[in-house]
């Protein structure tokens, strides 16, 4: 997700554009238009389908396999529910990005303003399951009054409505329209510049390429004002609200978990946490690279910049980001490959698929194949009702 205007650099031009935010001469991206070719066609399509099949695996677990029992429970299937925003988002993102944005601009603010969503209260979800976590093992005494149900749903609710309010910038100014200047740099090798010798012939060679080619869905302010207050306060809010805020919140509880283990000499609770440990050092770990290039793209934003430079800088932004996705796929794996419950859950739901199965292939089997599913069902409802409600992750 671009929070900024690609391929801008600080170099002064006499050409007036409609939102020329100080006017400045936009670069070719010749370097970071390659990157993106490649990770959009092939490594977003792989992180789309492994995200899909993944998070309906949660989903379809908690909905009828293991119903919410927990604090934790409650929170992660929120993460897969956000999850599943985004993966449904970004195809449509993606393919509209390679052929010009054709969706207008209502789709534009809802598909960025989901992913702009998906990411606060994705990353205030885990920082939530730290701080559940810290209640449970270090502040054990008041745990059963604090972590209820109930307050995990209001919790959630709050976290939603954070999100939502932080994306409000996304949904006011992102817009699809057609700039002036947003692919000038492409058309260098289509178009006679020999032949520019005014400000309206260079507008001529930007316009001679069809209009449908320069669509893009891209934040777009009412005058140079607004546009730099936007430029520092989304980013910022960003990397603040959406990764550093967190962070400290995990660091601190986790920390506080791992000294309260070792001096109670009991590594039986360590595997309480080891599974929402994991998803939330593998978070940080896509997180944090994009951050640290957001963060350093934000500084320099209004800073004389080479074109090369620039270029690199994207490349960064791109390549990072598209770590910064990887976690929407990464999560429902931790689950499968370590959580001992959710491997006997989804074992459960290959069985009944596999039951389906054989009622389609062979219909004459109906009556048979239904008397075992109510089976499978009733032993599921027993099990349940025999657990405890600790969350499946531990």
């Amino acid at each position: 997700m671009d929070y900024t205007d690609n391929g801008e650099a600080t170099v002064n031009t006499t050409v007036a554009y409609e939102y020329d935010y100080d006017v400045v001469e936009p670069c070719y991206m010749e370097k970071n238009d390659r990157v993106e070719r490649v990770v959009r066609l092939y490594i977003h399509s792989v992180i789309c389908i492994l995200g899909l099949l993944g998070n309906i695996l949660v989903i379809v677990t908690y909905a009828f396999y293991k119903k919410a029992k927990s604090m934790t429970d409650v929170y992660l299937l929120n993460v897969a529910i956000a999850d599943m925003l985004f993966v449904v988002a970004l195809p449509l993102i993606i393919y509209n990005e390679q052929s010009g944005w054709a969706m207008g601009t209502v789709a534009c603010k809802v598909l960025r303003g989901a992913y702009s969503v998906n990411l606060y209260s994705g990353m205030l979800l885990l920082a939530c399951i730290s701080t559940d976590r810290y209640i449970a093992i270090v502040q054990a005494r008041r745990s059963f009054r604090l972590r209820s149900l109930i307050y995990s749903r209001i919790i959630c609710a709050a976290v939603w409505s954070l999100a939502l309010l932080l994306s409000v910038p996304t949904f006011v100014y992102y817009e699809s329209y057609m700039p002036a200047h947003s692919n000038i740099g492409s058309y260098y090798g289509n178009y006679d510049y020999n032949n520019v010798t005014t400000p309206d012939d260079l507008e001529n060679a930007i316009f001679s390429e069809s209009e449908e080619d320069y669509i893009v869905c891209k934040f777009r302010f009412p005058d140079n004002a607004t546009a730099r207050q936007m430029k520092v306060l989304v980013p910022s809010t960003q990397m603040a609200v959406g990764f550093f805020l967190p962070l400290l919140v995990m660091g601190f509880c986790y920390t506080s978990i791992i000294v309260t283990l070792l001096h109670a000499k009991n590594f039986q609770r360590h595997k309480a946490v080891r599974v929402v440990l994991a998803v939330v050092v593998v978070f940080i770990a896509c997180h944090l690279p994009y951050n640290a290039a957001l963060l350093y793209d934000t500084v320099n934003k209004f800073k004389p910049q080479k074109c090369m430079h620039v270029d690199s800088t994207e490349v960064a932004k791109t390549v990072t980001e598209t770590v910064a996705y990887l976690h929407c796929c990464l999560n429902p794996v931790l689950y499968a490959f370590i959580g001992v419950k959710f491997r006997n859950h989804f074992r459960k739901i290959v069985e009944d698929v596999w039951c389906m199965g054989k009622r389609v292939m062979n219909p004459r089997r109906f009556s048979r194949v239904t008397s075992e599913m109510y089976v499978s069902t009733v032993r599921k409802s027993v099990d349940g009702s025999s657990t405890d409600n600790s969350s499946f992750t531990m």
